[in-house]
């Protein structure tokens, strides 16, 4: 089989509501990083399921209240929250539809500006892959992993 016949293949059919569907999860998914640099950590119930998880490198955050400290414990003079601005560019977003489960990965660049009316510096970049869940005809994030620029999880399936 060739790569294009097997791309189609694993490709699930597109209806209206998948695409409505993968409209919301691409809608959500921007909004989620349009808040950083302004306190994500507050919001982190509006896009994680409560039994949500976020995993960066080793280490594992299970549920809101984990996932929020791990946002509090970033240290006061990281770059993140030092500058006067942080801008986290998405693009290569891919989402893929499965009735109430989605997968989503995306590759994030990660910009500060340090003083106003420096220039943007890339921090860094790195790649995202996300397990979501419908829930009461809503959209949350169940599984998020984050990885450098390089690297896939293990047993990803989109």
């Amino acid at each position: 089989m060739t790569p294009a016949a097997r791309a189609e293949a694993a490709t699930p059919p597109t209806t209206a509501q998948a695409l409505a569907d993968r409209a919301a999860i691409e809608d959500m998914i921007t909004r989620y990083y349009n808040n950083f640099g302004g306190g994500v950590e507050s919001q982190i119930a509006e896009y994680y399921a409560p039994d949500g998880e976020m995993v960066l490198g080793p280490n594992h955050y299970k549920g809101i209240e984990a996932i929020k400290g791990a946002y509090a414990a970033v240290p006061a003079d990281a770059p993140q929250r030092k500058s006067f601005a942080l801008n986290i560019l998405i693009s290569n977003l891919l989402v893929t539809v499965h009735g109430n489960t989605a997968t989503a990965r995306l590759v994030f660049t990660e910009t500060t500006i340090e003083k106003q009316g420096d220039a943007p510096k890339i921090l860094t970049q790195g790649r995202e892959f996300d397990n979501l869940v419908k829930r009461n005809g809503r959209w949350w994030i169940a599984k998020r992993q984050i990885f450098g620029p390089k690297g896939v999880p293990d047993g990803w399936q989109e």
